[in-house]
Order: C-alpha cells, then structure tokens, then sequence
C-alpha cells in the first residue's frame, strides 16, 4: 500500500504574477493591454438546497455561479472606452452612459514550484464580458504623485461549449498541455507571422483542445 508523503521535492505549487493581458474587441480582434494589474475572480454561487425524501436528507443542491470579477488597469486600449460606455465624438469630445459592448479577453498566471520559479503557466481566457466603471479619484498634485488606478466591475454571458456546463471561462494550465498545442494556442490569441491575434468562440477552443488531445 502507498503511504502519504508531504512535502516532496518540485510538489509545493503555487501561482504569481499577471501579464499578457489581450483586449478582444467584438469581432475577436486582438489588442495588447498594457497597464494590467490585477483581475479578481469574484464567486457568486447562490446558497445550497437541500433535497429530502421521505423526511430524510438524499442530496444537496449547489447553484453554481457564472464569471464575474474586478480588473484594476493603469491604463487601457483607446478601443476599450467604447467597451464600457463611452464614445469618443468630434474634436475630442468624450460622451459617457452610453451603452457598453460584449468583448473578450485574456491573460496569464505564472505557475512555480520549490524548485523551479518558473514551472509554467495558466492562459485564462473570458469572452462576453461587460464592463462597468466603478468609483475613481482623482486628486490634486503632490510632491510625490500617484497614478490613477482605473477599475471596472465584470460580469458575462455564458455560451454553450460540447461537453459542459455553459461557460464563459477558460483555463489553460500550460505545464500539462502538450507544447504543440500550446504554440498553437498562442498562436492564435496573441497571433503570429501569418495571422493577427484573435479570440474564437470558446467551443471552437474546446473543440481544438480535443482534436490535440484525441
């Protein structure tokens, strides 16, 4: 029989960092966002119920909740504005409430271990995003200036994927993807020498992770 061990050498895994951040637009172009810095998953599940029968407890119910989360920027594509409700006008006018766009977008996760910092990473992937602002402050100058942290409230509509639940999350967890299929991958959501960065639909995703894995 096999006794537990904990502790192992290269099994103390732990995730860091974000980078990679693409801006999709609504017909999947790809754009760099630099000035990431942070995306917080929000998990909004609803209560759990019970199911009796007889009088006796068989099952618990669990309502499983849709992707949502905070992202935090320093600064954002030009195109974004029009993603969360503004639309630029003539001469540099800047009219806001408008109505905000679906879009996609994705980024990375560094993955390391005890003995390597740099073990992998994860690509996460989320389309049919709505963004909206949340409170900004802006105020007056100092000696020592800080930088205005912008951040955004998202919420999704899920899509149906083969094989699951309706999603509108992806993880790629790179360390246990085949390379192959990770160039392709990348390929395809930051682009290449051939084709610019684009985000498909998130079945065609599953469908291309199936063909690599079959």
């Amino acid at each position: 029989m096999t006794v537990l061990t904990w502790d192992g050498v290269g099994q103390k895994f732990y995730e860091t960092g974000l980078d990679r951040g693409v801006f999709y637009l609504e017909d999947g172009t790809g754009i760099p966002w630099n000035g990431l810095t942070s995306v917080e998953e929000k998990f909004t599940a609803g209560p759990s119920g019970p199911v009796y029968f007889d009088g006796v407890k068989i099952n618990e119910v669990v309502s499983v909740s849709d992707f949502a989360a905070t992202l935090k920027a320093i600064t954002y594509p030009d195109e974004f504005m029009e993603y969360e409700g503004v639309q630029e006008s003539s001469n540099g006018m800047l009219v806001t409430s408008q109505v905000p766009k679906l879009f996609g977008l994705s980024w990375r996760t560094k993955v390391g271990n005890d003995v390597n910092a740099a073990f992998g990473y994860k690509i996460h992937i989320a389309a049919n995003i709505t963004a909206v602002a949340a409170q900004r402050s802006y105020e007056t100058n100092s000696s020592s200036p800080s930088m205005v942290e912008f951040e955004w409230n998202l919420t999704s509509i899920p899509s149906k994927i083969p094989g699951f639940r309706p999603t509108s999350h992806l993880i790629f967890d790179t360390s246990k993807s085949q390379p192959e299929f990770v160039s392709a991958l990348e390929a395809i959501l930051y682009g290449d020498e051939i084709n610019s960065a684009y985000l498909p639909s998130l079945g065609d995703l599953v469908n291309t992770a199936n063909i690599w894995t079959a």
